[in-house]
């Protein structure tokens, strides 16, 4: 993983909707592959509006996934999907869940997310995502704890004194979580919180 964004066409313009910290990494990495092409890649002062119920015009569906309402972009910023939506529809974010050369793109749910294509031809890093789809169990990933007490991103995950994986976003009693599949166990902890299995991505 290096960067995860959301393409939107505008006329001969392609907007990229993007976390702001990743952005200048990201267009620097584009910048490498326009391979004679007239093609620029430009910052600009535009914002993404976001919001749930009937989308205004020139808005769009997230495709991450429908639960997380619209988005726009423009020149009104906005918070982004609530934090528990994203952890009922298990989605990760960028800077939290997702850590730019540590995560890969399968063990954080991009396929379930429209994140990745299996049928588009080459792409980098095409063959390492090809070969954990097709050839190895995913042994760790992204996963939706409940939790009995409180705990905060960055909290260490433990079962048994062993540890298996970091808390995410948290919201209410359940979180977002980076676990190791073959560690979980039933006494699983998160700090000062109890935190059990709720779902696996």
């Amino acid at each position: 993983y290096l960067a995860d964004f959301i393409m939107v066409a505008d006329g001969d313009t392609v907007l990229l909707d993007v976390a702001e910290p990743l952005a200048e990494g990201l267009a620097r990495r584009l910048a490498m592959y326009r391979l004679r092409r007239k093609v620029e890649v430009l910052p600009t002062d535009l914002r993404v509006e976001t919001g749930e119920g009937e989308a205004p015009g020139g808005a769009f569906a997230d495709p991450r996934d429908p639960a997380l309402g619209w988005r726009r972009i423009g020149t009104v910023d906005g918070p982004g999907p609530s934090d528990a939506a994203r952890v009922e529809r298990m989605v990760p974010e960028a800077g939290i869940e997702l850590v730019p050369d540590e995560s890969y793109v399968l063990e954080m749910g991009f396929e379930r997310l429209n994140g990745v294509d299996f049928r588009k031809g080459c792409y980098v890093g095409q063959e390492i995502v090809a070969r954990m789809k097709h050839k190895t169990e995913l042994r760790k990933g992204l996963a939706r704890v409940a939790l009995e007490g409180a705990a905060t991103a960055g909290t260490p995950i433990e079962a048994n004194g062993r540890a298996i994986g970091t808390v995410g976003t948290v919201s209410g009693n359940r979180a977002l979580a980076t676990l190791r599949f073959d560690r979980i166990g039933e006494n699983m902890t998160a700090g000062d919180a109890a935190a059990r299995l709720d779902a696996r991505g």
